[in-house]
């Protein structure tokens, strides 16, 4: 190879690549709760306030009748909303979507999957049977759970709001009687919860529809008085009920349940949001009965009221 060759080579710049022009810098991804739902609801919570007249009466359709979306038609909900058949359209463009069918799938996704809570449970234990390959064993079926659990707590701790739980302890400790409400799978909840504040100076009252006499119970209630309402979706018709005479009484209202757009949620003078972790379509309690006993564990401190003990403890001990 002659000098020149050597030369040309050696003093050669590398071939230039073509660089992009700047553009705007990439944004993490946001993290969005694992439920689509869910994560479409957040957001329509969020803009709510932002959003013309319009598409506010549609948002409240959403946020109340996500059970019947995935089958009602745009005529419909529009008549039931007031709205042109276009405002429905629009508000489904105004959270990302091409149009109202394909929002519309995300709620027929999710109660395709998680409808079989609705279902019984008979047929959510067919179902698991029907999809897993091989057997499973119970401590598979156990570690499910506890992971689904411990899943669970993990988001609880890293979500926890101070601010709204010490609201929520402020109601209880200013009221004179306090009723808890909470029907089917909240049931449990709200019946731990009685028992507990039963602990402190404080007169408490379950809610638990003996009889089919749920209203009835929550009579006389009115100012000064507190209602604990705990709902998840589909939201319990009777615990609404409930909350709507509490709110027209005067009484305050502390609700727990799984998003700002429950129709809960709109009434609470304190709002606790708690979600859950699931393990085979069944979903867990763990998350909401540690706010159930923190609750009355931080009232009984601010009232520095000793927690009784049962004469017959070594029996009845929990």
């Amino acid at each position: 190879m002659d000098a020149r060759a050597l030369k040309t080579r050696a003093g050669a710049r590398p071939p230039s690549r073509r660089v992009a022009p700047p553009s705007a810098p990439l944004r993490p991804p946001r993290a969005t709760p694992a439920d689509p739902v869910e994560a479409l609801i957040a957001r329509i919570a969020t803009d709510y306030d932002t959003l013309p007249a319009r598409l506010k009466s549609v948002a409240r359709y959403v946020e109340q009748h996500r059970a019947s979306l995935m089958v009602d038609r745009v005529g419909d909900i529009a008549e039931r909303c007031g709205v042109h058949p276009s405002a429905v359209v629009r508000f489904a463009q105004r959270f990302g979507y091409s149009g109202f069918s394909q929002m519309q799938q995300v709620f027929r996704a999710q109660w395709s999957e998680s409808a079989a809570p609705q279902s019984t449970y008979q047929q959510r234990i067919r179902r698991l049977v029907a999809e897993r390959r091989g057997a499973l064993t119970p401590g598979a079926v156990a570690r499910e759970f506890i992971g689904a659990s411990a899943a669970g707590l993990a988001e609880l701790a890293r979500d926890f709001d101070d601010a709204s739980f010490a609201a929520a302890v402020g109601v209880l400790e200013r009221a004179e009687h306090i009723y808890v409400v909470g029907v089917r799978r909240s049931y449990p909840v709200a019946a731990y919860i009685t028992y507990a504040l039963q602990h402190v100076e404080k007169r408490v009252q379950l809610v638990d529809g003996t009889g089919g006499m749920v209203m009835e119970q929550v009579r006389s209630i009115g100012p000064g008085d507190a209602i604990i309402a705990i709902s998840f979706t589909p939201y319990g018709k009777e615990t609404q009920a409930c909350v709507r005479h509490a709110r027209r009484s005067g009484a305050k209202v502390l609700v727990l349940t799984d998003s700002r757009m429950a129709p809960l949620a709109r009434h609470a003078h304190a709002l606790l949001l708690v979600h859950e972790g699931s393990a085979f379509a069944f979903r867990s309690l763990t998350n909401t009965l540690c706010i159930g006993q923190a609750l009355f564990v931080a009232l009984a401190y601010r009232l520095e009221s000793s927690v009784e003990e049962h004469r017959y403890r070594g029996d009845y001990d929990d």
